[in-house]
């Protein structure tokens, strides 16, 4: 039988946010792959876990690919971490990963810290659609085509940056994409934590010309969905009325199909059912 390969989520910054379930995980498996070694044995010095740990970073992924299946195929266990938060993500383990799903090797996640959740969720922007884009590239030209691409996307996008390039990031979105709204993410669950919220404009003013420090993660308000053509609207609510559903349930058909607010479909959908 083989092995398990477990994808273990560890803090992002507090090493409190660490859940029972990934200590245990860290504790019982054959060997833990971490992109950084000292990161990951200084969360398990401070819960007491003696393991085996070996580097998996980007420059011996593919040497360390064929170790670790090796031992996936005898039956033992690896535990894949990153720097920080959950793996794979914009980190190394893909081809790990893609490696033992093509054998049959189980691939079981173990939730936990994210910065891609977590800077979504304290932006204050909508949550209901969202895209993780990654790293934009580093080079002018290339950054402004990948954020124009994402720019028309009806979702709320969430970026890591370097806090080097993260005011040219910030100019380059401006002039592809307007003055959206922004939230800057900083140090997440660390003692300077850090959340700026705004427009482009008001969180490059607030930023000013003092350098950045720390992780960042970038969070974008996603392009508006164009608007329904009123004829349209009328059409979907007439169908749905005449199917002989309530004003409540075509209004929902409604903002579903056309992508308007509940609130508009309904007081459509009265208007209709009243003859108006």
């Amino acid at each position: 039988m083989p092995g398990v390969l477990y994808l273990v989520a560890t803090p992002i910054g507090n090493l409190e946010d660490v859940t029972l379930r990934a200590l245990r995980v860290l504790r019982e498996v054959d060997v833990v792959a971490a992109e950084d070694t000292r990161r990951v044995r200084a969360l398990l010095d401070r819960h007491g876990i003696r393991n085996r740990v070996v580097s998996y970073h980007e420059h011996n992924e593919r040497a360390r690919v064929g170790e670790l299946l090796a031992l996936l195929r005898s039956g033992g266990s690896v535990a894949l971490v990153s720097d920080a938060g959950t793996p794979v993500l914009s980190d190394p383990g893909y081809e790990l990963v893609r490696a033992c799903v093509e054998e049959g090797i189980p691939v079981v996640p173990v939730p936990g810290p994210s910065a891609v959740t977590a800077a979504l969720v304290a932006s204050g922007l909508p949550t209901d659609r969202f895209l993780f884009a990654g790293f934009p590239p580093r080079r002018r030209q290339a950054r402004r085509r990948f954020l124009a691409d994402l720019a028309r996307l009806p979702a709320t996008l969430v970026l890591f940056e370097s806090p080097r390039r993260l005011s040219a990031c910030l100019l380059d979105l401006q002039e592809v994409a307007g003055n959206r709204r922004v939230a800057v993410c900083r140090e997440l669950t660390k003692r300077h934590e850090e959340v700026l919220r705004g427009t482009v404009q008001e969180v490059l003013a607030r930023l000013g010309t003092a350098p950045v420090r720390g992780e960042v993660t970038l969070v974008v308000e996603g392009a508006a969905a164009p608007a329904a053509p009123q004829q349209d609207v009328e059409q979907v609510l007439r169908e749905a009325l005449a199917g002989g559903v309530s004003v409540r349930e075509a209004s929902e058909v409604a903002a579903r199909r056309c992508g308007i607010s509940r609130r508009e479909a309904y007081r459509r959908a009265l208007a209709l059912s009243e003859g108006c």
